[in-house]
């Protein structure tokens, strides 16, 4: 025998669209949408020497109301870290010329006002051993490229949420 339908959750009192969540009965926790990612313009840095790399994760981060700021090497990434003591979370580029994501992750470890910042290192080089020497350099994390925009955004949450 075919089942009914399920009877479908009644809308909240009060009529006016309050969007996706006018679903949901009150006092329960709508669950995250895929795209359910919301930051109060905390202020993420980008250090990745491709420019192609950076314009597509800040119009991702932007989406969700994160601040972005970017530079294109090791270097640059620690000035910009020097200038703005508000950054909330770092997305490291391992390979990059000059001075790779290691090295630049472990200078940013020895600043002590920099000792617990989320530093979350991007690799497409997901070799064994990777992940190990990102977190011995120092990194929080290790997300892999080309990056899933919400499975960063899902990392980047745990740790700016202190997890």
């Amino acid at each position: 025998a075919e089942q009914p339908p399920a009877q479908p959750v009644q809308p909240v009192a009060g009529g006016q669209d309050q969007g996706p969540q006018e679903q949901w009965p009150v006092g329960q926790e709508v669950p995250a949408a895929r795209s359910g990612f919301h930051f109060e313009g905390e202020k993420v840095l980008i250090v990745d020497d491709d420019i192609r790399n950076v314009f597509a994760l800040t119009s991702v981060l932007e989406q969700h109301g994160l601040s972005v700021l970017y530079a294109e090497n090791g270097r640059e990434g620690i000035e910009v870290l020097e200038q703005h003591d508000d950054v909330t979370v770092v997305l490291m580029d391992i390979m990059m010329p000059e001075m790779d994501g290691y090295a630049t992750t472990t200078a940013i470890r020895r600043m002590p006002q920099f000792a617990g910042l989320p530093i979350i290192a991007l690799t497409a080089k997901a070799m064994k051993g990777d992940r190990e020497k990102a977190i011995d350099s120092g990194a929080s994390d290790y997300v892999t490229k080309p990056v899933d925009p919400d499975h960063l955004l899902s990392v980047m949450e745990q740790w700016m949420r202190g997890q």
